[in-house]
């Protein structure tokens, strides 16, 4: 049985191994490697991901600073919540519950 190699390749045997040697190289070998070039792609998709996260978070911590500094009774309410500070003779409690979490807060995000 004979096997049919087509006249271009048994031209330019050569040229043809040393190629395919190149592209194994290339594909398996090398530091760029199909591999390595797929865990990079999955980690920029990651990075991605969290761009658009990070971006919504800002858009959110924007909008709640135009609120806050919008007017000094919303600025001293923001002071308090979440800075815990107070005026001068005064006494603030604030209640956690069992995981030291503000009740206030646990209402706030449900």
């Amino acid at each position: 049985m004979r096997i049919y190699i087509p006249r271009f390749i048994h031209k330019y045997r050569f040229y043809v191994v040393t190629l395919v040697g190149l592209l194994l190289w290339i594909a398996f070998f090398d530091g760029s490697n199909l591999i390595a070039q797929f865990r990079l792609w999955q980690k920029l998709s990651e990075l991605e991901e969290q761009q658009e996260y990070y971006v919504e978070e800002l858009k959110k911590v924007k909008k709640e600073e135009h609120e806050v500094m919008g007017n000094q009774s919303s600025m001293e309410k923001f002071a308090r919540e979440q800075y815990l500070m107070k005026k001068s003779g005064e006494t603030v409690f604030v209640i956690v519950d069992e995981d030291n979490k503000s009740i206030e807060k646990e209402n706030e995000e449900e």
